[in-house]
């Protein structure tokens, strides 16, 4: 699709750790900086398999138009260790969402005895010509921290690829909420590092790595611990954005470069009233944007 068609943006997210707010809630903007609810804020998918609960739902357009989210198949009140799939739907107008399934990675004898299979993301790799799925990966027999796992998939149901480590940070403690975007040929992976206490940065020349890990890599300018990072380009200018749930102090946190590795914070934009938590954005068209006022009205 042509991207100069792209005007608007819409947000994917969840609300809280309760199992009725353990679902998907959309939001739109016409700017990327200042957001209103769909549906009054409540959700738009009921998730019927799994856990019945999901959480960091990552929405996707595949190189065919479909749209896809992708989540944490997970309820809080088990625990944080409980959880060993994702979620899945399927979508052709942003609307009507089908086809849920289940990404179970106890099959496979790499990640059998998984207990976090947290926050999956998709990126095309166009070199390869398949979506590269990656989350936040433990198992329980033999991970010492919580870190970044991919496999490659052509369809978002089977795995054409085994699933296997991407990213661990060099302290050897946890990686999570690993967001990857491409800018000018190279590939910034931004994840929540445990040792540093911030969001930090990698990069490399392909999605699937090796990833180069700079020692001064910390990209965060809150003085609050942040995790859920998601980075957007704001279309037609040179800035991306970044937003984060800032979980310990409560809110969202909002900062913006404009070359992948400076940050700085940006007072201006409306997001905490929604109550997100971690989610997900989406460059969309304007014709999109009326379909989804329409479909669920806005606040």
């Amino acid at each position: 699709m042509n991207t100069n068609a792209f005007t608007k943006y819409l947000f994917c997210y969840f609300v809280g750790n309760k199992p009725e707010e353990e679902r998907v809630h959309f939001a739109v903007s016409d700017d990327g900086y200042h957001f209103r609810a769909l549906n009054n804020n409540e959700p738009v998918i009921i998730q019927n398999l799994g856990k019945k609960c999901c959480r960091d739902p990552y929405i996707f357009r595949d190189e065919d138009g479909v749209f896809h989210i992708i989540a944490t198949d997970m309820r809080c009140y088990d625990g944080w260790c409980s959880n060993n799939s994702m979620v899945v739907w399927d979508s052709f107008d942003l609307i009507n969402w089908e086809n849920e399934r289940i990404i179970d990675f106890s099959q496979f004898e790499e990640t059998k005895t998984a207990d976090r299979v947290w926050a999956p993301e998709i990126i095309y790799d166009k070199e390869r010509q398949e979506y590269m799925i990656y989350w936040s990966h433990h198992n329980v027999d033999g991970d010492p921290a919580t870190v970044i796992w991919h496999a490659y998939t052509k369809d978002f149901k089977t795995l054409t690829t085994r699933p296997a480590l991407l990213f661990q940070p060099k302290s050897g403690m946890a990686g999570i909420d690993a967001d990857i975007i491409e800018k000018g040929g190279k590939y910034y992976l931004y994840q929540a590092d445990e040792a540093k206490k911030a969001i930090c940065y990698v990069v490399a020349d392909k999605p699937n790595g090796p990833y180069f890990e700079p020692d001064d890599n910390k990209i965060s300018v809150a003085d609050t611990a942040l995790e859920g990072n998601c980075a957007y380009p704001i279309l037609g200018t040179d800035k991306v954005v970044m937003i984060a749930d800032q979980f310990v102090a409560g809110g969202y946190f909002m900062q913006e470069s404009t070359d992948m590795i400076h940050f700085k914070k940006v007072d201006d934009f409306a997001l905490d009233h929604l109550r997100p938590r971690h989610g997900s954005m989406l460059h969309i068209t304007d014709e999109e944007y009326d379909r989804l006022i329409k479909a669920f009205g806005e606040v």
